[in-house]
């Protein structure tokens, strides 16, 4: 298979990757590097993996690459708390113009390929159900919050690759993922659990916003990208949004814990107030528990890892 991957040289892009090498595929992995590194690739290139540097909005060869690709992955976007709120006319610039580009390439296409959009659990915004399912009302607060540009963004993406399969009939799947966590996934763009790693093996206080009771679910990432193989290559996940996910859930302050005594670290936990972190304490989610049944009913998924085996492995890494 061509193996087109939008975003490929960030955390996710360069496991997809890795994956698809492994399986003897072909990969072209697009990134212009605003988050990704060339880092992640490292040794990949050599084994059938070519790298592009370069915008997803303004490379030239996007349609006929597409054209060649038997499956693309698209998660080109800007990504990670920090950077989301630095960047709010970058969030609508790439997520949103950058998938409809790609997928206005795809419709034409003369062999339509296997697409996957990757959405988000952000979706749900502040959804007050303490699990979320497919099927569950979006709330999302009034005011700018900052957050909410991402979340509405990847909103658009589910809506604009609904759309393309309507319209095109193009076998597009859409992945909400869940804090998908592991290997090369940097901590400096908000991402918690590296930056706790980081912070404990450096003898830092590790840094929870708020009180540190909101909770969120981990899935390793050679589970995510198992189950975004599974849903790219199956018609029953065409066309809707599955979430991608671990159902475990965990407290920001015992992943805070765990860590450190996974790590024998003797850091101290340092409580910081939301809103010098976010800049408004609206932004906050108190809780981000994935109902996966949707996924189980269409594929043989079974998470492999637990948090403690991602926890161990990156410590083992660093």
């Amino acid at each position: 298979m061509n193996i087109l991957i939008t975003g490929g040289a960030g955390f996710i892009g360069s496991h997809l990757a890795e994956f698809h090498l492994h399986r003897g595929d072909g990969v072209l992995a697009l990134d212009d590097l605003s988050s990704g590194s060339e880092e992640n690739l490292s040794g990949l290139e050599g084994a059938g993996c070519k790298f592009v540097n370069s915008d997803i909005l303004t490379w030239d060869e996007l349609e006929q690459e597409v054209e060649r690709a038997d499956r693309i992955y698209h998660m080109a976007a800007v990504v990670g708390t920090f950077r989301v709120l630095k960047q709010p006319i970058e969030v609508t610039r790439v997520n949103v113009l950058g998938t409809e580009r790609l997928l206005d390439c795809v419709a034409k296409a003369q062999n339509l390929p296997e697409v996957v959009i990757a959405s988000s659990s952000s979706v749900y915004g502040h959804s007050h159900s303490n699990e979320l399912h497919e099927g569950r009302e979006l709330v999302f607060p009034p005011g700018n919050t900052g957050l909410t540009g991402y979340a509405l963004s990847k909103l658009t993406n589910e809506i604009q690759a609904r759309a393309y399969r309507q319209m095109y009939g193009i076998p597009v799947s859409i992945p909400r993922l869940f804090n998908a966590v592991g290997p090369r996934q940097s901590g400096n763009y908000g991402s918690v659990l590296p930056r706790f790693i980081e912070q404990a093996l450096s003898g830092k206080p590790l840094t929870v916003f708020g009180d540190g009771t909101q909770t969120r679910s981990f899935c390793d990432i050679r589970d995510t990208i198992v189950a975004l193989d599974m849903l790219a290559q199956n018609p029953l996940a065409w066309g809707q949004p599955i979430n991608v996910g671990n159902p475990r859930e965990i407290s920001i302050l015992a992943l805070a814990k765990l860590v450190i005594g996974r790590s024998g670290s003797h850091s101290q936990i340092e409580f910081v107030p939301f809103e010098k972190g976010y800049g408004d304490a609206r932004g906050e989610i108190s809780q981000r528990l994935p109902v996966i049944e949707r996924l189980l009913q269409i594929t043989p998924f079974h998470p492999e890892w637990t948090l403690e085996m991602t926890i161990d492995d990156l410590l083992e890494k660093c």
